[in-house]
């Protein structure tokens, strides 16, 4: 019984359902007459007159056809006896007459008259489309913007804009704060011992962030390497190598220095720069030319000269021992000389030559001055 329901199914999907839907008419170039009862149509030009009224169209004879069906079908029609090949055949003629059915007409027109009129109801119309909303300077980088609208006029009772711009930085100051409070502790899950690079990846590679801040800086990747970790490179390969690099190369540290901002994302210069190695690797191998004749320059290394602590200078347990020594020594010498009495004190030198001051000090006598004429004319002199 399943597998005739699953015929069936097939047999519907197969043998599609031919109804023919009315075109929209198009009253621009039809012919008006002055009498005329029902609405106007135009013949195509084919003489396939789809565009006027609905004719009976005479329904085809149901045929079975085994070049129709599909591999899969073809294969369990075969599998089938006589008895279910008839069976077969009767249950699709069945699904055509359903299918080719004026109610199943009716039942299709409907449904698509149905979608029609609900998808003209979901579209929006011109008149229910809101007008656009021009967001004010104080809304520019918000999310709701839109519903924000113009700004208010400004009637003296808000803090300018410098003073905006620091309380704005007053808040980003203070989510950083939260975020190393409570989320930034949280990261020791996440730690990792340091281990040291194996041997088999000589090539370090640097990066800048600025904490989410757009930077043109923030692309640049920087390259270090030494020439003797290189693996596959024998000593005059490697020499050639550093003839290659030139400048980028220090003669001290052996290593190799380079850096690539060209690009817009810091993988496209890693990329880069990973495949400028991979060339000069290779260059470098060629026993073509090996630069014999070309020699070593250095001259682009300008060394800076490296200053150490004297040994002397450094504090060793001799060394401390013979400074507390001296330090007790010159501790008695100093006893000594307040015993004799040779040990100058300033405080009673200054109270010495205080006393000496106020002592050798003349007397203030207190005169008054004259009164009336006598002291215009003293005061004229």
């Amino acid at each position: 019984m399943a597998a005739a329901f699953n015929r069936l199914g097939f047999a519907s999907l197969r043998h599609s359902c031919r109804i023919q839907c009315r075109r929209k008419e198009w009253m621009g170039l039809s012919h008006r007459r002055p009498f005329q009862s029902g609405p106007p149509y135009r013949a195509r030009a084919d003489g396939d007159d789809r565009s006027g009224p609905r004719k009976n169209i005479p329904k085809e004879p149901y045929s079975f056809n085994y070049d129709q069906l599909v591999p899969e079908e073809r294969h369990h029609y075969d599998l089938l006896s006589p008895e279910e090949k008839k069976q077969f055949q009767d249950d699709e003629r069945a699904a055509y007459e359903h299918l080719t059915s004026s109610e199943m007409e009716s039942e299709l027109q409907g449904m698509v008259s149905q979608a029609v009129y609900d998808i003209s109801r979901e579209a929006p119309r011109e008149r229910d489309i809101p007008p656009r909303i021009t967001p004010g300077l104080m809304a520019m980088g918000e999310i709701d913007e839109q519903d924000s609208g113009e700004d208010e006029d400004f009637e003296g009772d808000d803090i300018t804009s410098t003073a905006h711009g620091e309380l704005e930085q007053h808040r980003e100051i203070r989510e950083y704060a939260r975020i190393a409070s409570w989320e930034m502790p949280m990261l020791s899950k996440l730690a990792k011992p340091f281990v040291l690079p194996p041997q088999d990846k000589p090539l370090r590679f640097r990066y800048t962030t600025y904490m989410g801040e757009t930077h043109p800086a923030a692309k640049k990747v920087v390259l270090e390497f030494c020439t003797r970790d290189l693996p596959g490179l024998s000593e005059a390969q490697r020499i050639k190598l550093v003839k290659l690099i030139g400048v980028r190369y220090n003669p001290e540290t052996d290593l190799v220095k380079m850096s690539c901002e060209m690009f817009e994302t810091q993988a496209q210069n890693k990329r880069y720069l990973g495949d400028l190695v991979d060339t000069l690797m290779a260059e470098a191998r060629d026993a073509s030319d090996m630069f014999e004749d070309v020699p070593l320059d250095f001259r682009h290394h300008k060394s800076k000269p490296k200053f150490e602590f004297p040994e002397k200078w450094k504090l060793t347990e001799e060394r401390r021992a013979q400074l507390e020594e001296n330090r007790k020594q010159r501790e008695l010498r100093e006893k000594e000389r307040e015993d004799a009495g040779r040990l100058v004190d300033g405080a009673k030198v200054i109270e010495q030559v205080m006393e000496a001051m106020t002592e050798k000090a003349p007397a203030v006598v207190r005169v008054e001055a004259p009164k009336g004429k006598s002291r215009q004319r003293l005061a004229a002199r």
